[in-house]
């Protein structure tokens, strides 16, 4: 296998479970239902980049940046201060005007030299584009653009409850290099749920192939060794 560079997420148990962090200038899928924790990953993975001086950009479809800022605090992030040191930036795109999104995104990661990006999520571009294969075309495009990029990406998606497979398109996880994927679900003959991780693929490199607890703490997201069971719906 190929030695594939990593870069450190920051992220408490993460950088174990993907034997050193995600793959560098690549492009990774985070997916899961509603109430995973997609969001404050993704935001996490930004601010412990930015804390070591790697500027990162975080395009949100559906949150306000007053919303994420405030989400952010509530961990302890302080996210204006990384701001007003050029280290992270917002960016509250309409999907509804989703035409020329690409091309403001790379002027944005060129102009500030960002390393580190999320876009959030690309579920919402389902309210502009109607057409299943526009649609599909268009997550294609976003994937191409940002491989042009020195970036590496995060995309959210969401896995829809009662439907196969780990996104709401069935497209996202082909055009990504990677896919992690969280779970909120029942826990094996037990009545309480639980949250577990798992990494699905990495490209290129190796990675634990079980799944493994995760908990949304005071100071964001940790995961744990401990190997999950749950019932999952996928």
């Amino acid at each position: 296998m190929v030695d594939i560079e990593k870069i450190k997420t920051g992220i408490p148990g993460l950088d174990d479970i993907t034997m050193g962090g995600l793959p560098k200038k690549e492009l990774v899928l985070l997916t899961g239902t509603t109430g995973t924790g997609k969001t404050v990953m993704s935001t996490q993975f930004l601010y412990n980049g930015a804390k070591a001086g790697e500027k990162g950009i975080y395009l949100s479809f559906e949150e306000p940046e007053a919303y994420l800022r405030k989400s952010a605090a509530v961990f302890g992030w302080n996210i204006p201060a990384l701001e007003k040191k050029g280290l992270f930036s917002f960016l509250r795109y309409d999907p509804y005007r989703i035409s020329d999104v690409l091309d403001i995104l790379e002027s944005e990661i060129r102009g500030t030299g960002a390393t580190r990006a999320v876009i959030d999520s690309i579920s919402a571009l389902g309210l502009y584009v109607r057409n299943d294969a526009e649609l599909r075309r268009m997550i294609f495009d976003i994937a191409l653009t940002l491989r042009k990029l020195d970036c590496t990406t995060i995309i959210t998606s969401e896995i829809v409850h009662g439907k196969p497979g780990i996104s709401r398109y069935g497209v996202e996880e082909f055009v990504a290099d990677s896919v992690i994927v969280l779970y909120y679900e029942r826990a094996r003959n037990l009545a309480a749920f639980n949250r577990a991780i798992q990494i699905w693929k990495l490209r290129g490199s190796p990675h634990s192939n079980k799944l493994h607890s995760y908990t949304i703490t005071g100071k964001g997201i940790e995961i744990s060794k401990e190997e999950a069971f749950i019932q999952t719906t996928v």
